[in-house]
């Protein structure tokens, strides 16, 4: 009698009602993130509340589209992980440059378009360099994937970057309270409650927030209830050469983020990156940032945001994240839903970041712990990386005498510390020893470096 193959928990499709419970806790996750690098960039360039509002939609809409490409996958585009979209912060400070400068969001939107069509075709070639990530350099960069995510859940806890009452001990105490909760549902709840316990942190966080004046939701009353977005909303995109340089270098970075938060995904549901695999995701990324010029919006990218919340909740499936993907299109389409999510006060959400990029980096400890680390530099490689990709985190303001292509590159930590681990594995660990060394003289030549 035949067989049915076990469905790898990756592919498994949980019944609705977990679905929209455990993609709703996705997109609360994220929402802050996804919303921030349209307001950063239309506030650089003094555009009206109204336009600031269409970038919002649109850009929640696109995460939305993007997120089904990545997860649900058709032909060669789609990693089909659990991997949520959004827009990237690394463009932040080139597209405000470009707009500013004469450019306009016009020249934003072409550079963003070529972009978008160098990363599917680099895509192949990027899915070759899979072998410079052995388990020595996946654990780095996990670790410092988590770590410098840690200040974004520091700065939420606080009350936001901005708000007037920044640091006011009110805010850190609800941010302490979202974060007991979390943890007591995680440890007493039932599974199934253990598994959404962001999201029900997150919703008794709101209940406390707002008989205390925490929060706000005049805004839901002036949002529109339906809002479509067009194709070349603010004019035909023009295609400017410097503008072109500086987003085919923010799409190398990305490209590096990108295939280490796929690592990360990989390493946390069972199922290993593959070469093919990440071409298929990179291309996806492609078209999304593609999309993304077109629907008046920005280059996207994997959310690091949301790999934390997939391992902590041991969930998963990609058809959750999917249905994130689905409520973020419903958002972008009803700007009145965005408006109530956007409600959430910062603290709330600081509360439940703590946890979840603190998963993050715990798990890139668990990834390190398989590596050999006696009688060789392993360590150094570790020390180093982490170092130079904190460097950025704890001294913001540390490359800004540099040209503006290597802060590009360099004021990413998790970039800067992904290209370290990767050159410091080829130094320490694929170039011929020292004379007489040991592990020179026993170790076979095509052994994985770093394994």
């Amino acid at each position: 009698m035949a067989t049915i193959a076990p469905v790898h928990p990756v592919d498994e499709v949980p019944p609705v009602r977990q679905l929209t419970a455990f993609g709703l806790q996705h997109v609360l996750a994220m929402y802050a993130g996804a919303v921030a690098v349209p307001l950063i960039v239309g506030g650089a360039m003094k555009l009206s509340p109204a336009d600031l509002a269409y970038l919002i939609t649109a850009d929640l809409l696109v995460c939305g589209i993007a997120t089904l490409i990545q997860c649900v996958g058709f032909w060669r585009f789609g990693v089909r992980l659990p991997i949520m979209q959004g827009c990237t912060f690394a463009a932040v400070s080139p597209m405000v440059l470009i707009g500013t400068t004469g450019g306009g969001l016009p020249a934003i939107y072409g550079s963003v378009i070529v972009a978008g069509l160098a990363i599917v075709l680099l895509a192949p070639v990027f899915g070759r360099l899979l072998r410079f990530f052995p388990p020595l350099v996946t654990g780095t960069v996990i670790l410092i994937i988590g770590v410098s995510l840690l200040p974004v859940a520091g700065n939420w806890a606080a009350g936001g970057v901005g708000s007037k009452d920044f640091g006011e001990p009110k805010n850190l105490a609800l941010a302490g309270f979202v974060l007991t909760v979390v943890l007591g549902v995680q440890r007493f709840a039932p599974a199934f409650l253990g598994r959404i316990a962001v999201l029900i942190g997150i919703a008794v966080g709101l209940a406390v927030a707002v008989p205390f004046g925490f929060t706000d939701f005049g805004g839901v009353g002036d949002a529109d209830w339906v809002g479509i977005s067009t194709p070349f909303h603010f004019g035909a995109p023009s295609f400017h050469a410097s503008a072109i340089v500086s987003m085919l270098v923010v799409a190398l970075v990305t490209m590096t983020e990108t295939t280490g938060d796929f690592i990360a995904v990989g390493e946390m549901t069972g199922r290993p990156i593959e070469r093919r695999t990440l071409a298929d995701g990179l291309r996806a990324d492609g078209l999304s940032t593609v999309l993304g010029g077109v629907f008046n919006t920005f280059p996207y990218t994997a959310f690091a945001q949301n790999v934390g919340l997939v391992g902590m909740t041991r969930v998963r499936s990609r058809w959750v994240v999917a249905a994130a993907g689905g409520i973020l299109v419903v958002l972008g389409l009803l700007p009145k839903l965005g408006a109530v999510v956007a409600a959430i006060p910062a603290p709330v959400l600081g509360g439940a970041g703590l946890v979840m990029f603190g998963t993050v980096a715990a798990s890139g400890l668990r990834t390190l712990a398989e590596v050999d680390f006696r009688g060789n530099d392993n360590l150094t490689v570790v020390a180093v990386s982490v170092a130079i990709g904190m460097l950025p985190v704890g001294v913001p303001t540390v490359y800004e005498k540099f040209p503006d292509w290597f802060q590009t590159v360099m004021n990413s930590g998790i970039s800067a510390g992904c290209l370290t681990a990767i050159v410091l594995n080829l130094l320490f660990n694929h170039l011929p020893g020292r004379a007489g060394s040991a592990e020179t003289s026993t170790e076979p030549e095509d052994a994985p470096a770093g394994a």
